[in-house]
């Protein structure tokens, strides 16, 4: 959907919402507590962490831990070459009298004279 069929809730213009209503004093007293500590500790970690924390970064070593080296084994070179080529199949029997297409492309087998005169007669 577009935003213009939208309703205004989904505005991105920013609009303000009013004043926030506590439902005690004793609520809002302890809002306010939450967030001046929550304040404290940000700056006391913001703090520590600046402070600490080295200016140049150490690249861990990327590869095997030490002792797990893999070896090189060379495979194994009998010098004949590649595999022979797949006949392809060929049929050999006297049953069938040909081919034919039904459809598009769809080949069948045609193993009888009326089946050849069926298949060439039929509506393509």
């Amino acid at each position: 959907m577009s935003m213009h069929l939208e309703g205004p809730w989904l505005s991105t213009t920013g609009r303000r919402k009013g004043k926030h209503k506590w439902a005690s004093a004793e609520q809002k007293r302890q809002h306010e507590q939450l967030q001046a500590e929550w304040q404290s500790l940000k700056e006391r970690t913001m703090t520590k962490s600046t402070a600490s924390r080295p200016l140049t970064r150490s690249v861990p070593r990327l590869g095997p831990p030490p002792g797990r080296e893999t070896p090189y084994i060379p495979s194994r070179d009998s010098g004949v070459g590649v595999a022979a080529k797949k006949d392809i199949p060929v049929y050999t029997g006297d049953k069938m009298l040909g081919v034919t297409i039904m459809h598009k492309s769809c080949l069948q087998p045609v193993f009888s004279e009326q089946a050849a005169v069926d298949a060439a007669h039929m509506r393509r």
